[in-house]
């Protein structure tokens, strides 16, 4: 029987110690997950909070069938879901919060490839993009996706964690990373289309200066006040 397991055997006769022990284990984990499907650090606190009231009060029921991590990241993503079907929206947040950890704020970064600064600048807005990207996804699909490709967990184990089928678990995947593939080209082109008007703007402005300015380059008052 390893170190979790007699913390989680402990905290099942109402021992307290043992279970703010696991909470100190797996709180990171625990608020990593919540970060990514809340979207924000107050939310994502909120959440975590709620899944070790929630383990603490289902813990006897535990029966180390499963990894104690993929145990509260299934509670995790239950609450997440049904707290976003009471609220039935999606909000539009950013995601460039610090990580809290015991140690303090750690900035989430994206290292650039090579040391070079361009790249760091492309892999920063994309990673904003696709980010953007997936909060616009439902909150099933979204789920899919960070539980995936963000948590890095197998097919088997999203299923045990959304209580699914293997099958579903990967229709859902494939239907959440084409929708994600559509909105992220979505979002390309109003950026780009922005970008058109904005240069054709200007282009029309700089017409404006030209015709304003008389043959040697100065102003057309200035040509007249030198007739």
């Amino acid at each position: 029987m390893d170190a979790v397991e007699v913390l989680v055997k402990k905290s099942q006769n109402n021992d307290l110690g043992a279970f703010e022990q696991l909470v100190n284990l797996y709180q990171n984990r625990v608020y990593s997950l919540s970060y990514q499907l809340a979207g924000n650090h107050a939310d994502a606190q909120d959440l975590a909070q709620e899944v070790f009231v929630k383990a603490f009060l289902a813990i006897k029921g535990f029966r180390n069938e499963s990894d104690f991590g993929t145990w509260l990241h299934r509670i995790t993503v239950n609450l997440w879901l049904n707290m976003k079907r009471r609220q039935n929206v999606v909000p539009m947040v950013s995601l460039d919060e610090p990580l809290q950890t015991p140690e303090g704020e750690v900035q989430r970064e994206v290292a650039a490839a090579g040391g070079n600064p361009e790249q760091f600048v492309e892999d920063l807005e994309f990673r904003d993009l696709v980010r953007t990207a997936l909060n616009e996804l439902s909150s099933e699909h979204k789920a899919v996706v960070v539980l995936r490709d963000i948590e890095g967990y197998s097919y088997e184990e999203m299923a045990s964690i959304l209580n699914c089928s293997l099958g579903t678990v990967k229709s859902r995947l494939n239907r959440a990373r084409q929708l994600l593939r559509q909105k992220v080209t979505c979002i390309v082109g109003e950026t780009d289309g922005r970008a058109a008007k904005e240069a054709a703007k200007e282009k029309e402005a700089e017409k404006e200066r030209k015709v304003a300015k008389g043959p040697d380059g100065v102003g057309k008052e200035a040509v007249a006040r030198k007739l």
